[in-house]
């Protein structure tokens, strides 16, 4: 993900260092692939990312606590 820069209002890039290993299987990875052909990715660990922090942040969202709760 990117950091705004406050100096500038521009995202900062931060540096991956951790890495994280799937596996698919025949099936997952043909969707995959198919996936990204139809809606132009180019980088698929890219859009694997996005995916995965927009449901993480969707699911963190739905179940922060609320005033009335």
């Amino acid at each position: 993900m990117k950091q705004k820069n406050s100096s500038n209002g521009k995202f900062k890039r931060q540096p991956r260092n951790h890495p994280i290993t799937v596996l698919l299987n025949d099936s997952e990875m043909r969707t995959v692939t198919r996936y990204c052909e139809r809606y132009k990715f180019r980088n698929r660990s890219e859009m694997i990312r996005q995916t995965l922090m927009r449901s993480i942040l969707k699911k963190f969202d739905i179940d922060s606590p609320t005033l009335f709760d």
